[in-house]
């Protein structure tokens, strides 16, 4: 039997996680045969108050294993956040994430349409949503942000990439 919640989340974040690690590899492409340094792709922001490029990939590992543990009531694993990664070490980290939410079993999204999930517990901020609603109306919306972010940072800064680049092997 099929299980909708494994199905809607553990591909996608697979499918999209395989694109960002190809975009990261084709930006280091191009700093490489252009001779730029990386910084100015990896410290890249559209505008002044939004997150540079590697935080925009950061957080969208984040998004894939924070939204696949909880939904399978696993813990979720804490990578470590260096702001000053360059391009191997974001693959590096795409790959970990990736790894992690394929390595989680198929059963354990079994009812997880109805668990509860609690995000910042114990802050201002907390809030409670239902396992279904946190990965259609939030996780998933704020995985896709940061790597529609990242993805935008590398066009608006040169990198040849398109729309295939974006959606990866599906």
């Amino acid at each position: 039997m099929s299980n909708a919640m494994y199905t809607a989340s553990v591909p996608v974040f697979t499918q999209m996680l395989g694109s960002l690690d190809a975009l990261l590899a084709t930006a280091a492409a191009h700093v490489a045969e252009r001779k730029i340094e990386p910084v100015a792709i990896l410290n890249a922001r559209l505008f002044p108050d939004m997150f540079p490029f590697t935080r925009q990939v950061q957080i969208a590992c984040d998004f894939a294993r924070g939204v696949c543990a909880r939904l399978a009531g696993v813990d979720v694993p804490v990578f470590p956040d260096d702001r000053d990664a360059g391009f191997d070490a974001l693959r590096e980290l795409v790959a970990a994430s990736s790894g992690f939410i394929k390595s989680i079993d198929t059963e354990a999204f079994n009812d997880s349409t109805d668990r509860d999930i609690v995000l910042r517990p114990g802050t201002p901020k907390e809030r409670h949503l239902k396992g279904g609603n946190y990965l259609l109306n939030y996780g998933l919306p704020q995985f896709f942000f940061h790597v529609t972010t990242a993805y935008a940072l590398l066009r608006h800064n040169g990198v040849e990439v398109g729309k295939r680049d974006f959606m990866g092997q599906y």
